[in-house]
């Protein structure tokens, strides 16, 4: 059972990134997919199902953020990652600041990935 939550975890997180990677072109491209009803819907069910996940494994490994440093990392960047995606999808100011948080978000997208899969708070820059 454990091995069905990490799998459909790890493909909830990729489609999350591959759904924000292309509404981050639509939104530089001033597309109107933008405002389609269900591509503002279908990004949060998807990141539903891809908390819930989370959770399951959390109670199931009984690994906890606090108790372990690169979950709470990877809580850490997850925050930043959603707050600079609101900021380059929603609250942008200008077209410069959106593409600005676009390509910061991608960046904390990786780097909670690369926690995720090394299992070290350091993730991607434990290599340099």
């Amino acid at each position: 059972m454990y091995l069905a939550f990490k799998h459909s975890h790890m493909m909830f997180a990729v489609i999350s990134g591959l759904l924000f990677l292309i509404r981050g072109f639509w939104m530089m491209a001033n597309s109107g997919m933008l405002q389609k009803k269900w591509v503002k819907i279908l990004p949060h069910v998807n990141d539903t199902l891809l908390l819930l996940c989370a959770i399951v494994l959390c109670v199931m490994s009984q690994q906890y953020p606090i108790q372990q440093d690169w979950l709470t990392v990877k809580v850490v960047a997850l925050i930043a990652y959603i707050v600079l995606g609101v900021v380059a999808l929603k609250r942008g100011k200008t077209k410069t600041i959106r593409i600005v948080a676009f390509f910061a978000a991608l960046l904390a997208f990786i780097f909670t990935m690369s926690v995720a899969r090394t299992h070290n708070p350091m993730g991607f820059f434990s290599l340099l």
